[in-house]
């Protein structure tokens, strides 16, 4: 694959950012393209591995070797079709997957491993740019009629993958447009909407009807779509978010994370009407929780001209190098720093807020936390404990809750009779992604529990696999690692 020697002759480059100054100004990406000479001894570094283990480290089982290699190669149109016969949407993972099969790469056990994220990146900009990614809407149509709810990427791959089939598929999204926490969640400075919208357009353009600003469960009954069409999807996510349940959790200030970014989009999309305004400007800040959600919250409130922010993690301070624990090619637990946590926070782990604290008006002024240690016993979970003497008083005017998700909204489920588990996801297992009740499937955090983007996708185009094998009595969409045509 690629060159022979190419990872002994390259060392392993990204896409750069634009200063800490500059970029903080606007809500633009900030990356800066690399030259295509470079692209390619990237593409080299690829080795001609027996078992490429990055397929197992992708959740879509992308071709990652096949098109490292056309990237080499100089095959832009090719790797695009490789890319695509595993996963419609690279242009949103490409900018915001964690990149399990980086991990999982055989370079990485000693040596950096292969770019596959920015390299897929570059790949779909390069077909997008060249004009090479159209609406290819399917020749023959079945008459079969799917609804799919929910538009983020779950949502949109199961919508694409039934389309191709042949079915009428219409995709309801709450929201005002169409993407999800896409569009409302993740910051534009990590992705621009027009990201979303030139990929929603070749889905229209395709056949799929998108209708949006309608709230599936209030707005219109669930079992009126039920008896309107001939199968159902539930792509709608993980969105109950967890709280912090101390004392001074209602005062004002105090604020869910998904509520401050999505507000923050509509605010850069030039939507005027955003009820009560949630700003960082001016304030000291408080982001609790450690991941990727903490960290749009850090460049976000950065960008609104906070005062000073602060990140707190209950967790330890992880390691840079991968934990014993943890061995090639699983997942590992090390500390990551985003390009917002170099943008001007001060990270703080170990530590648990116990308390905030009001003025007389109802007004978040501070809180109070103490810090931790985790116990570890042989055969047992860790335990919580509090450092004595360890109580300290913060300002904080403004504290953005990025704890996660814990299950779906119930609204849905009660009205159609789902089963669910314990943490209020739909059940619905990977045999076929059907719910208790016959021809209602479930892909996504709404089956799975919140997870990652590149997992939602892969559910998506399963679900849809099985949706139309019960629509027909068989299929001939792909499975995960199985080619699809149209590929682009």
């Amino acid at each position: 694959m690629g060159k022979i020697t190419g990872f002994l002759e390259f060392d392993r480059k990204i896409e750069q950012y634009a200063p800490v100054k500059e970029r903080v100004k606007n809500y633009k990406e900030f990356t800066i393209p690399m030259k295509e000479a470079a692209l390619k001894e990237q593409g080299a570094r690829c080795m001609d591995c027996g078992i490429p283990f990055c397929h197992s480290g992708c959740p879509l089982g992308n071709l990652i070797p096949d098109f490292n290699d056309a990237v080499y190669r100089g095959k832009w149109e090719k790797a695009a079709e490789i890319l695509h016969a595993t996963n419609n949407f690279p242009e949103f993972t490409g900018r915001l997957c964690p990149a399990p099969c980086e991990e999982a790469c055989v370079l990485g056990i000693n040596e950096d491993p292969v770019a596959i994220e920015n390299i897929e990146k570059n790949i779909v900009e390069t077909a997008f740019k060249n004009g090479w990614i159209v609406a290819n809407p399917p020749i023959n149509r079945t008459g079969k009629k799917v609804a799919v709810i929910g538009s983020g990427p779950a949502g949109l791959a199961t919508a694409q993958q039934l389309n191709r089939a042949g079915h009428l598929v219409t995709v309801f999204e709450r929201d005002e447009k169409p993407g999800g926490l896409l569009r409302y969640g993740i910051p534009d400075f990590k992705m621009e909407k027009h990201v979303i919208d030139r990929r929603v357009k070749v889905l229209e353009e395709e056949g799929i009807e998108f209708k949006c600003g309608i709230h599936v469960g209030k707005d219109i009954k669930a079992t009126e779509l039920k008896n309107d069409y001939d199968a159902l999807v539930l792509t709608g996510g993980a969105t109950v978010r967890r709280s912090l349940p101390i004392k001074g959790a209602d005062l004002k200030g105090v604020v869910q994370a998904m509520d401050f970014l999505g507000q923050n989009n509509r605010r850069v999309d030039g939507i005027k009407d955003l009820g009560e305004e949630i700003l960082a400007a001016d304030k000291d800040v408080v982001v609790i929780g450690g991941g990727d959600t903490g960290s749009d919250c850090i460049g976000t409130s950065i960008r609104q001209g906070a005062k000073s922010v602060s990140n707190f993690e209950i967790m330890p301070m992880a390691t840079t190098d991968r934990p014993e624990e943890q061995p090639w090619p699983f997942w590992p637990m090390r500390l990551r720093t985003s390009s917002s946590h170099k943008e001007g926070a001060e990270r703080f782990f170990s530590i648990s807020t116990k308390e905030f604290i009001g003025d007389d008006k109802g007004n978040l002024k501070g809180l109070i936390t103490s810090e931790v240690e985790w116990i570890k016993e042989p055969g047992k979970r860790p335990s919580l404990k509090e450092v004595e003497g360890t109580e300290k008083e913060w300002k904080c005017e403004l504290a953005l809750l990025a704890l996660g998700f814990t299950g779906s909204e119930m609204t849905i489920a009660d009205q159609l009779g789902l089963e669910t588990d314990p943490r209020t996801t739909i059940k619905a297992t990977t045999t076929d992604y059907m719910s208790n009740v016959p021809g209602i499937f479930v892909a996504g955090d709404q089956r799975r529990g919140q997870s990652l983007i590149v997992w939602a996708i892969s559910e998506g185009r399963q679900a849809a696999h099985h949706v139309d094998a019960f629509l027909m009595g068989e299929s001939n969409l792909p499975l995960k690692g199985e080619g699809d045509l149209p590929r682009i």
